[in-house]
């Protein structure tokens, strides 16, 4: 919801990945195309796995996990093709705790940004905006961001506060299910190219926003992948 300079709001179904990132689904060879995960699309897309592109992030932040769990919320890639506003990684020790979340961030220049969070109980932190994102906000103010791990139920949030701007918000709202075959085909089939149809919607809100008059603000020279708040 974007409440200045104009007033506007939408809605989008779609289904995303919970997984153990040292153990990724192995789905049947019939329908691997329709989910597949790889270390290209995080990060510096140049690492081995997700989880070595992960702890290379965390090393330049001085924190080692010591080969604790991670749980990755993500789309995968569907059909050959994968879009990625916001992938969430809860990040645990040995013991169970909660080290750390890492929010990635992808924009539709092809950019990517990582946030490094330490949550509070409830869930939230609050970091400095460090990444153009939407075409219509500069990279100024800070989010409030709601993460708690992912139970029965998914209840995320993201507020961008701007100085003398009422905020931006977005949520995730989901119920969690088992992957099997089965359920993914139907899913497959509610939600055709559901990665595909992601990056369009964004494209089409923007160009109706566009012609509403809202201005474009221009964008800055992105830092290197590894570079993070």
């Amino acid at each position: 919801m974007r409440r200045a300079p104009q007033r506007y709001a939408f809605r989008h179904r779609t289904y995303l990945w919970l997984v153990d990132v040292d153990r990724l689904p192995i789905l049947p060879r019939l329908l691997r195309p329709l989910a597949r995960f790889s270390a290209r699309d995080h990060f510096t897309g140049r690492a081995v796995s997700i989880r070595a592109a992960l702890d290379g992030f965390l090393d330049e932040h001085g924190i080692d996990l010591h080969a604790g769990r991670v749980l990755m919320l993500a789309h995968a890639r569907v059909l050959g093709h994968v879009f990625n506003p916001l992938t969430l990684y809860w990040c645990y020790r040995p013991d169970g705790g909660l080290q750390c979340v890492v929010a990635e961030v992808h924009n539709t220049y092809g950019e990517r940004h990582a946030y490094l969070l330490h949550t509070d109980a409830a869930g939230t932190a609050e970091v400095g905006k460090g990444f153009y994102v939407s075409p219509f906000n500069p990279v100024d103010g800070h989010y409030e961001m709601r993460l708690p791990p992912p139970g029965e139920r998914l209840r995320l949030s993201v507020r961008l506060q701007r100085p003398g701007s009422p905020p931006f918000t977005a949520a995730v709202h989901g119920s969690r299910r088992e992957a099997t075959a089965s359920a993914l085909l139907r899913l497959a089939l509610r939600h055709p190219w559901s990665t595909l149809r992601v990056s369009a919607a964004i494209r089409f809100h923007g160009i109706r926003l566009f012609l509403r008059g809202l201005p474009v603000q221009p964008r800055p020279a992105h830092r290197t992948p590894e570079s993070a708040s």
